[in-house]
């Protein structure tokens, strides 16, 4: 089984030709109200992939509720861990350019509600897979990702967005997923080298653990034995790059959770995520195993 815990958003999206300067307006060509959240998107991901998928997680007691669960429910996903509460449903505001290159605002709401102990002990055994993301309280992914390491789960961090990362909650991974910005990022934080590659051997080095780097229309990169291993990401017509990298996420750990290899498992994750870029929106985006 495969365990999320992350964010649950309504995504409200915008197409325009091209993202608005700084104090500048532009006119938008469409307008949608779409389900979203990095562990929303993630969980559908993987349910699509093939796996059984649970998702924990809190959103409001408001309309956007129903709306940004109405796909997972539908998927299969089991959502008896989503804890309603006096918050507003999170919210992602987003622009799409006719590039299909997007700029994201993302207002939290109930997902800073979301606490470990709404994960029960059963959930996180051997066998299981715990997939966490970094837009719910960090001090809850770190405290969720050690009750799972201590009993047997494989855990798997897309450390997104980027933020600040306890050395702790890196000690309780066993698969990190980031891409080039993020990696850049996280080297910085660490005092090594800026060069993504550079933090992907660090980190696997420094903390034992495999790292996943994305490389959006170039597929993704990992080190297994000190060789790179890279998966090179199928041509395809881009209309909206949103979600794809949640698809890739989603897709790589329903494999893992089946018990792929990693070289596997990362391309299938690169093959979902390109997909994913021939549609709008992050959920209707998502590919079916």
């Amino acid at each position: 089984m495969v365990v999320v815990f992350g964010s649950i958003n309504l995504d409200l999206v915008a197409r325009v030709a091209r993202m608005p300067a700084p104090g500048e307006t532009v006119s938008g060509s469409t307008f949608a109200t779409l389900p979203g959240g990095k562990g929303a998107n993630q969980a559908l991901a993987a349910r699509r992939a093939g796996a059984d998928v649970a998702l924990y997680g809190a959103v409001g007691r408001d309309s956007f509720a129903p709306v940004a669960l109405a796909n997972l429910a539908a998927a299969g996903v089991r959502l008896d861990g989503v804890m309603p509460v006096d918050a507003g449903t999170g919210v992602a505001l987003i622009h799409v350019d006719d590039r299909g290159e997007n700029a994201i605002t993302v207002v939290p709401g109930a997902n800073a509600r979301a606490r470990a102990t709404q994960v029960p002990d059963e959930r996180l055994v051997a066998g299981n897979t715990l997939l966490l993301q970094l837009e719910v309280p960090m001090t809850e992914v770190e405290a969720l990702a050690t009750r799972a390491r201590r009993a047997g789960a494989r855990v798997v961090l897309n450390a997104a967005p980027a933020v600040r990362l306890p050395p702790a909650l890196l000690r309780s991974v066993d698969v990190l997923v980031v891409n080039e910005h993020e990696a850049s990022s996280y080297a910085r934080a660490l005092g090594v080298p800026e060069d993504p590659m550079a933090f992907v051997a660090y980190a696997q080095e420094q903390f034992g653990i495999a790292v996943v780097l994305t490389l959006g229309a170039r597929g993704a990169v990992t080190i297994i034995d000190g060789q790179q291993v890279r998966v090179e990401s199928p041509r395809v017509d881009v209309i909206d790059t949103t979600g794809a990298g949640d698809a890739l996420t989603g897709a790589l750990v329903a494999a893992l959770d089946r018990g792929a290899a990693l070289p596997r498992a990362l391309g299938e994750g690169v093959d979902a995520g390109a997909v994913a870029c021939t549609y709008n929106g992050a959920q209707p985006a998502v590919p079916v195993n």
